[in-house]
């Protein structure tokens, strides 16, 4: 049985059905966002109040406004003096001046917009934390929403309004589109879900474009009519003359269907929509689903309608009742809401009268070009708003994972540092003054060939000079260089080696550390890098070298002990060596009596100032050398970290960058 046709009827048109009443209904229809001031409120405020005049004229409407303060009082009526219309023309004129700024407006957001583009591209959430998944939709959405809706509608104004119906299975989306074409253009039935395909209805004119255009260029085209169903990611665009040129309806999948990418299909259809119209019954407007949707094309800037179908008789009051409390609940109750009762279905349609005030709703928005546009501009406004706090909280996601990438970087850091440190204190207690250096340095110092390498100064010829300079370092200075060389070798690469482990070990025991093993080549990362030896080699003969230089170019010989000896520089920037890496600059001792010659003989022969200066220097310069290893050691594992897609500290910021721009472009 067939319920009168007046169940159906707006909820918020049962009043202001009068010619006053008429400009609010673009305003309930259209959400309000903020940011009007990026919009031109007062602009669309004036286009409005076209709206409820006669439509003659339009141009005499602008020119006459500003005239009316001007020259009439405020007791006589504007439209009836006609001569201030000839003085209004300066002011027009000066309008197409300000023309061309539109057209770059529009292309400084294009490059705003692209830039942020960009810069989500870069975004790429490999950790698992908390939050991330929310995250990686979020900015997949954004992403989405750029490409197939923000790009497309800034780059081409002036195309149809696009009016995508969304709902739970069984809703009716497919029976309303058809009711609206009025024939049969998607498939309906009572196998769930029905829908598989979204199927988008056109006016003729615009059919090309939604094949050809830049509206969802993800998904593939296929000219109507179609089978009932296609399989894959698929717009099946169908012409349709009912539909007048500045309207389209796209029937959307399910989005609680059981098929996922049915649900993919309907959010990144919502993100495209200029109008999203939501379906749902009066058995299931309660479930979560429903209210998740809402919400998300409201927190996306959608301009949002909602469709209450199946309404029962005697018991309909109270779920329209309901149904709006849950809207305002929800923050949605400025949407435009419709009922449709119970009723039979007849060849895949409603009975007309059961859809009159939506068919109304949408040809009275869609077939004004002005009032179009507003809904279209206020979309797109809303959806930029929504940028606003959308980009942040990806941003901050970001973050998160450059947190935990620091923290990653910290361990290596920290690893290597007490590696270093450790080093540091291997060179000064006299740990190298055993095994084969222990044994050169006493056969080197108990031979004589440690005195011998002081001169009597038997002449003041500076040939004689030369001549001593000019002999060959004994066998026992080059075996005691090279012992020395090996020892601290062999030192640097052990703590190399060990610090390597500590950096896996740590990392192992990372919240994280488990994702970014599985992502490196572990075992390469466990040990030192095979190009270290070779590194350590020519670094501590370089130090060696250096010492060498500190002592012919900054030993000052005292001044009673220079009249009596010169020394070899080779030989005594061995014992200054040793005694470093026995002694610093401390009196400690180490094993052996032999030990204790380097310390007496180098202040003996410098002064402990001189001594001092260039202990502090060849010790400065050893660890700057180690430091050096060590930091191009663990390069290898920030390495590791950008192989595994963990994003660094410039992503958010160019992140944010992109998002201001987009607000100075707006």
């Amino acid at each position: 049985m067939t319920p009168p046709a007046e169940q159906s009827a707006v909820h918020d048109e049962e009043t202001g059905q009068d010619g006053p009443a008429a400009p609010d209904v673009p305003a309930e229809g259209d959400r309000r966002v903020a940011g009007a001031k990026h919009r031109g409120a007062s602009t669309r405020r004036s286009r409005r109040a076209k709206g409820k005049d006669s439509g003659k004229g339009p141009a005499e409407g602008p020119a006459e406004a500003p005239d009316e303060p001007a020259d009439a009082p405020e007791d006589t009526p504007a439209d009836v003096d006609p001569e201030p219309e000839p003085d209004a023309e300066p002011e027009p004129d000066a309008e197409p001046e300000a023309e061309p700024a539109a057209p770059v407006r529009r292309g400084e957001l294009t490059r705003a917009l692209d830039l942020l583009r960009d810069s989500l591209d870069a975004v790429d959430l490999v950790l698992d934390i908390p939050g991330v998944e929310a995250a990686r939709e979020a900015r997949l959405e954004l992403h989405n929403q750029l490409d197939d809706y923000v790009l497309p509608r800034v780059q081409a104004a002036g195309t149809p309004l696009l009016v995508v119906l969304g709902g739970s299975t069984g809703a009716g989306k497919s029976t309303l589109v058809n009711t609206l074409v009025g024939s049969r253009v998607s498939a309906t039935g009572v196998l769930r879900p029905t829908t598989s395909s979204p199927i988008l209805v056109c006016h003729p004119d615009h059919t090309d474009w939604f094949m050809e255009g830049p509206m969802l260029p993800g998904m593939g085209r296929v000219r109507g009519p179609a089978p009932d169903a296609i399989a894959g990611d698929q717009l099946v665009v169908i012409a349709s003359d009912t539909l007048p040129p500045g309207l389209a309806l796209l029937d959307s999948p399910d989005f609680d269907s059981v098929f996922e990418d049915h649900y993919e299909f309907a959010t990144k259809l919502m993100a495209a929509a200029d109008l999203w119209l939501c379906v749902t019954t009066a058995a299931r407007y309660a479930d979560a689903q429903v209210w998740q949707m809402l919400e998300r094309a409201r927190d996306n800037g959608a301009t949002i309608g909602v469709v209450l179908s199946r309404v029962p008789q005697g018991a309909g009051a109270e779920v329209v009742e309901h149904f709006n409390a849950m809207l305002g609940e929800h923050e949605v109750g400025d949407t435009r809401r419709f009922t449709i009762p119970e009723t039979r279905i007849e060849d895949s349609r409603l009975p007309e009268e059961s859809i009159e005030d939506i068919r109304a709703w949408l040809l009275g928005v869609a077939g004004d070009v002005e009032d179009r546009e507003i809904v279209v501009e206020d979309t797109l406004a809303a959806v930029l708003d929504s940028f606003r706090t959308r980009v942040p909280e990806i941003a901050a996601q970001v973050e998160a994972q450059v947190e935990q990438r620091a923290e990653l970087g910290r361990l290596v850091e920290s690893s290597y540092g007490t590696a270093l440190a450790e080093l540091d204190e291997a060179t000064r207690n006299g740990s190298l003054l055993r095994g084969e250096v222990l044994a050169r340095w006493q056969d080197f110092a108990g031979t004589g060939d440690l005195m011998r390498a002081l001169h009597v100064r038997r002449s003041r010829s500076p040939f004689a000079r030369k001549s001593s300079r000019r002999r060959t370092a004994p066998s026992r200075v080059r075996a005691l260089k090279a012992a020395l060389r090996a020892g601290l070798e062999s030192l640097i690469l052990s703590s190399a080696e060990h610090a390597a482990e500590q950096v896996l070990a740590s990392w192992r025991a990372h919240p994280v550390g488990d994702q970014v093993m599985a992502k490196v080549p572990a075992a390469a990362l466990g040990t030192a890098s095979p190009e270290l030896s070779r590194r350590v080699t020519r670094a501590v003969s370089s130090w060696q070298d250096h010492v060498q230089e500190l002592v012919r170019t900054e030993g000052v010989t005292k001044r009673s002990v220079a009249k009596l000896v010169s020394f070899d520089p080779e030989a005594l920037a061995l014992v200054l060596m040793i005694g470093l890496l026995g002694y610093g600059t401390s009196e400690v001792s180490v094993e052996s009596g032999n030990s204790a010659v380097p310390q007496r003989l180098l202040r003996a022969l410098f002064g402990a100032e001189s001594l001092r200066g260039m202990g502090a220097k060849a010790r400065a310069d050893l660890r700057s050398r180690i430091g050096m290893l060590f930091d191009e050691e663990a390069i290898r594992f920030g390495q590791a970290l950008d192989s595994a897609g963990i994003p660094d500290e410039t992503v958010p910021v160019r992140l944010r960058q992109a998002a201001h721009h987009l607000e100075v472009a707006r």
